[in-house]
């Protein structure tokens, strides 16, 4: 069986890991190609986008592709829904692997929002030291508040996307330790964290050190995802729907 991965997310590289090797199924993963130097998988992989949903129906014919797994970043809704559409025009199986959200345990001092911009106007007048941990794609909108003093971690070089007087670059890559994330925020006197609600363990670590410190976050919440479309939530669950289906394919 033929199958596309849209991946970008530590959910797709554990499925490829599942997946290589089996005489079963003969796998693709697709990454958008956001980081220069991503993680080698152990199945093929491409680069790039589709052009939108139609190229993407196009892309499923040609290579005949039989089932998707969507295992797309929680925030990449518009991959998302180019993916439900596409799936849709060609007649392929479509199964989509969304991770859990993060729930404030007692202790967290959440400030959730709806978009960067609620972000930035909760962090307020007042100059504040901001561990910023949104990608680097979303740092634009905090231009608008360059009273604050900004942590700002990414896979890839930030480059002028925060034009603001004060800001400290950090280059990292999941997953992260709560100790470790303690003593930074603690060596940097970060007052407030900024974050996106990606889920998943690989970066939680930075909630459970906020809570233990008493720092408030601020928290992006996740943008719609397509309706109608059958989700799991593991690598695990993905790779028993695809079996399923493989059973049923005359």
């Amino acid at each position: 069986m033929r199958i596309l991965i849209l991946g970008g997310t530590t959910e797709a590289s554990a499925l490829a890991a599942r997946l290589a090797g089996r005489s079963d199924f003969s796998p693709l993963l697709s990454m958008a190609g956001r980081t220069s130097d991503p993680r080698p998988l152990p199945i093929p992989t491409r680069i790039g986008g589709f052009g939108g949903a139609a190229g993407l129906a196009g892309f499923l014919g040609e290579e005949r592709i039989e089932a998707v797994v969507d295992a797309t970043h929680p925030f990449a809704a518009v991959m998302s829904r180019n993916a439900a559409e596409a799936c849709r025009q060609a007649h392929v199986p479509l199964v989509a692997l969304r991770r859990e959200a993060w729930v404030p345990q007692d202790g967290d001092r959440w400030i959730e929002v709806a978009s960067m911009g609620e972000a930035v106007q909760a962090l307020g007048e007042a100059p504040r030291r901001v561990f910023l941990t949104v990608g680097r794609l979303e740092l634009a909108s905090f231009a608008a508040a360059p009273q604050h003093t900004y942590l700002v971690r990414t896979i890839e070089p930030i480059g002028n996307a925060l034009p603001v007087p004060n800001v400290v670059a950090i280059r990292d890559r999941a997953p992260f330790d709560e100790m470790a994330e303690r003593l930074l925020m603690e060596r940097e006197r970060v007052d407030v964290v900024v974050t996106k609600n990606s889920g998943g363990a690989a970066t939680y670590p930075k909630v459970a050190a906020a809570r233990a410190l008493g720092l408030p976050v601020i928290i992006v919440a996740r943008p719609e995802k397509p309706s109608g479309v059958e989700e799991v939530a593991s690598a695990e669950a993905a790779l028993d729907w695809l079996k399923r289906l493989h059973g049923r394919t005359p």
